[in-house]
């Protein structure tokens, strides 16, 4: 029948046409085998396989069902998102290879650490803080130059610079035709020929701080990453590393409660018998144990779970008083010395006179002689 339009067929669900699963390179990089971009790399290469065929393209998704390896290797379940701070020393690559066969800050790490990628760089002569994660979608979130996270650096100039050498720089500078954003340049001090510059940028570019430098005629000759975004070198030496605990990974990059491991529990500390520490233990409670117990009257004390005397309230201060008593009364006399002492206390000895000697019961009598007629 003339116009009448014919129904349209109903469109199929979005959920029957897409593939179930991951592309294989995100679930290698998240397994920590290497970034995406390296493993795309090495599929292309012939070195992946699944189920045991060989792939070629990383135009594929796989679920937790299929076997995966790389280079003969079995590919483990993804590894929880960790993160660790590490401070890269001067004189050291940051990629995972060198063709010039130079050190890279792998050849370095624990040996009792996973397998681990960099996010971001730092150049060969640069130092300081490097973040090292094991997934690779934690390394691509954080390199995004969307986070607009500050990343500070301690900048050692030869030179002395002055306020309105810096100030394009604070402004934004275009070098070469390529155009860097507005830096957070201050000059903290200068130190002979050379001056200390704290400086934060927001991109990361290759060598960023050293050709912006160059541009307004100054040559850095040290520079230390402080910090990345919320993360801080603070006291990390050299070549240290140190992993952040789970809970601040969430906080700090907001990821789910499940996606990161749950924090150990600190193991009690146990002291080893035969240790100097067990000896010092063993003297302490023998010398508590040696040492006199106070006596408690009676229904002073009650008992505890443990067998011990636990005195009741006010019980200790009177305890306290009867010892005191106890051991400042004087002994009881004897009958005849009581009588002795009454008769004494009723004669009290005379004052000696001036000259002379006390006159007592006891003393004897000084003989008289008779006066002659």
């Amino acid at each position: 029948m003339a116009g009448k339009e014919k129904p349209k067929a109903p469109a199929k669900a979005a959920d029957d046409t897409a593939p179930e699963g991951e592309r294989i390179a995100k679930v290698l990089s998240r397994a920590g085998v290497a970034s995406r971009r390296e493993a795309e790399r090495m599929i292309e290469l012939g070195e992946v396989a699944v189920n045991g065929k060989v792939i070629t393209s990383p135009a594929l998704n796989v679920t937790a069902a299929d076997r995966i390896t790389v280079r003969g290797e079995s590919v483990g379940t993804p590894e929880p998102p960790r993160l660790w701070l590490y401070y890269k020393p001067e004189g050291l690559v940051t990629s995972a290879s060198d063709e010039k066969g130079r050190d890279t800050v792998f050849d370095h790490l624990p040996e009792d650490m996973p397998r681990v990628m960099s996010v971001g760089r730092l150049d060969l002569n640069s130092e300081g803080l490097l973040l090292l994660t094991n997934d690779g979608g934690l390394k691509r979130r954080l390199e995004l130059p969307s986070t607009g996270w500050l990343r500070k650096y301690r900048v050692r100039v030869k030179g002395n610079p002055t306020e309105p050498e810096i100030e394009p720089l604070r402004k934004g500078i275009t070098i070469d035709g390529e155009r860097f954003q507005p830096m957070e340049v201050k000059i903290d001090r200068h130190q002979g020929a050379n001056a200390w510059l704290t400086i934060g940028i927001r991109e990361g570019k290759n060598r960023e701080i050293r050709r912006a430098m160059t541009h307004i005629g100054l040559t850095v000759n040290r520079l230390i990453r402080v910090s990345y975004g919320p993360f801080r070198l603070n006291e990390l030496q050299p070549g240290e590393v140190e992993e952040l605990k789970p809970r601040v990974l969430r906080e700090q990059l907001g990821l789910a409660e499940g996606t990161a491991e749950p924090e150990a529990k600190k193991p009690l500390r146990r002291v080893r018998p035969g240790s100097a520490e067990a000896g010092t233990a063993k003297d302490e409670t023998a010398s508590k144990s040696s040492r006199p117990r106070r006596a408690d009257p009676a229904g002073t004390a009650a008992p505890t779970k443990s067998g011990t005397a636990r005195l009741k309230p006010g019980a200790g201060l009177k305890s306290l008083s009867e010892t005191w008593q106890k051991a400042t009364r004087r002994p009881a006399a004897s009958k005849d010395g009581a009588e002795r002492s009454g008769r004494d206390g009723a004669n009290p000895a005379r004052a000696p006179r001036a000259g002379g000697t006390t006159a007592t019961r006891n003393t004897p009598r000084r003989p008289t002689t008779p006066r002659k007629g």
